[in-house]
């Protein structure tokens, strides 16, 4: 392929504008919140998943490696597998309680 050809990095492909100046979006940095300010929701979800049941952890404000950091450890204290995706932490089977114990043991809030 020809390096005309090629689709701009940047996102825009063509504009007609003499006076167009392409200005990237800044993305602001989420600071994470501290835990005692975290409002966290534990929900048991079964769609789309061939009727295999999930613990889902939504809520959680602040950086995508803190999250992930945390769905490591809550994956290491209820003994199973699982995943961060959307900004959502992923547990593998109905571990409502064990999530729950320990994110409230860490100082976040759980409902």
């Amino acid at each position: 392929m020809s390096k005309k050809n090629k689709a701009d990095t940047r996102g825009f492909v063509y504009s007609t504008d003499p006076n167009f100046s392409y200005q990237p979006e800044s993305e602001v940095p989420v600071e994470t919140l501290s835990p005692n300010k975290q409002r966290l929701r534990i929900l048991l979800d079964t769609k789309q998943r061939a009727g295999k049941a999930v613990t889902l952890v939504t809520g959680f404000i602040g950086k995508t490696e803190d999250l992930e950091y945390l769905g490591k450890q809550l994956r290491n204290y209820c003994g199973t597998g699982g995943s961060v995706k959307d900004g959502e932490l992923i547990v593998q089977g109905d571990q409502r309680p064990k999530v729950k114990q320990y994110l409230q043991k860490q100082g976040y809030g759980v409902y």
